[in-house]
């Protein structure tokens, strides 16, 4: 059945745009919660007969995206009450003698487990233990939870699962677990970002090496549970080396698994698992996907290319730079969905490979959110927390941490795109 238009084309085109930027806009000052704002664009979209209600959610909507969203976001709390991450931390930070090396241990370790979890839980599960250092050392706690903040957001393209762009992009170009790593014969997007971590961090210690109080921690009998870790391993492995349709069908299974592992604090689990985002996406993708469907990615894409540019090296600068200084003020997950069809439709007219635009964008997209307090949950979790304790933020203080971090990541990575894919 056919979906009722009351516009012609052009006008469409017209009122789709400026639902989108009045969509963009709210979420961008989040006055309203970014979810209502989101699902009520859409709804408006269906309701002005732009698109059908069948087509805005079989054929707009990654259900495969929002169900591994949703697995690893249950793995994440179950894994944090197995209490693994606590016990790495106590066991390595009873090792290390020098401030500035247990703060970067922590920020270390914030980027590895934020290679498989979202960044908000690793900043609320290894807050604690920055606090704690921080307070008996009687330093200030902005350099800790500034830094646990941005370490845990610099993974975002270091694997699949890092963040949700990593996962959009994996899943609307059939990307597996492993072509991360290793792709089309080339290194791969997740083996660079590795990189530019190593890079990133290395900016900590320059920052920290004024941090040489004596730590002294001892190291604590930690009981802990294995389940969580081993169906985070299971799951892995089936996304990496098990082809399916729908590798959503993993993370639906995960969830239920991770759900059954939690049992006993089920409830609590539902309580705290981040549902907003689950519905800000359902809107966003049909958002998007309209906006793809009128044509205004295609006409926007024609704008880039008609620039006068020919050159391949250009428009990977220009799209890696653009998205850092765009994410660190809009949210990375519409942006990302935004900007895959409009690097396929710049690639298509430059006759060049799409892969390095979709990486360079995607690095740009998730790493700029670091520049800014609010650019990313992780940094907003703990400017909070500082808030909370007196402290007041200062944003020439803290983007005197973000800025070098975060461009020293993004372009040791492009440096690589552009000797390795270029």
């Amino acid at each position: 059945m056919n979906w009722y238009h009351i516009f012609d084309a052009t006008t469409e085109k017209w009122l789709t745009l400026a639902i989108f930027a009045a969509c963009f806009i709210l979420i961008l000052y989040r006055n309203v919660k970014i979810a209502y704002v989101s699902l009520a664009a859409a709804a408006l979209l269906i309701a002005l007969g732009i698109i059908s209600p069948t087509s805005a959610i079989l054929n707009k909507v990654d259900w495969d995206v929002l169900a591994i969203y949703w697995g690893y976001g249950m793995l994440a709390i179950v894994f944090r009450e197995s209490r693994v991450p606590a016990l790495i931390a106590t066991h390595v930070l009873a090792r290390i003698r020098k401030e500035k090396y247990a703060l970067l241990f922590i920020c270390a370790l914030a980027a590895f487990l934020s290679s498989f979890m979202a960044n908000p839980v690793i900043v609320i599960m290894l807050a604690p233990l920055a606090i704690e250092i921080a307070e008996r050392l009687n330093a200030s706690l902005f350099l800790y939870l500034v830094g646990l903040a941005i370490s845990s957001n610099v993974v975002t393209t270091v694997s699949m699962v890092a963040d949700p762009p990593a996962l959009i992009l994996a899943m609307a170009t059939g990307m597996t677990f492993l072509d991360f790593y290793w792709f089309l014969g080339k290194v791969g997007l997740g083996t660079l970002s590795v990189v530019g971590v190593v890079v990133a961090l290395g900016t900590l210690l320059v920052q920290f090496r004024h941090l040489n109080n004596t730590v002294n921690i001892k190291e604590e009998k930690i009981p802990i549970t294995y389940g969580p870790t081993i169906i985070f391993f299971i799951s892995v492995f089936t996304l990496a080396f098990i082809p399916m349709k729908h590798p959503g069908i993993v993370g639906f299974l995960l969830g239920i698994a991770s759900l059954f592992i939690g049992r006993k604090i089920i409830g609590e689990m539902m309580r705290e698992f981040d549902w907003d985002t689950i519905w800000f996406l359902i809107g966003i993708f049909v958002v998007i996907g309209t906006v793809e469907s009128v044509g205004l990615l295609k006409d926007f894409a024609d704008w880039l290319s008609g620039t006068g540019l020919k050159s391949t090296t250009a428009y990977l600068a220009i799209l890696t730079w653009m998205s850092v200084v765009i994410s660190a003020f809009v949210d990375n997950v519409p942006y990302t969905i935004l900007m895959i069809p409009v690097c396929d439709y710049l690639a298509k007219a430059l006759g060049v490979s799409v892969w390095p635009l979709y990486f360079g964008m995607l690095v740009g997209t998730g790493i700029g959110g670091n520049i800014t307090p609010v650019g990313a949950t992780a940094n907003v979790l703990a400017c909070g927390m500082l808030e909370k304790r007196g402290y007041r933020i200062n944003l020439w203080e803290y983007m005197k941490i973000s800025i070098p971090f975060s461009v020293a990541a993004v372009l040791s990575v492009h440096l690589l795109l552009q000797w390795l894919w270029l």
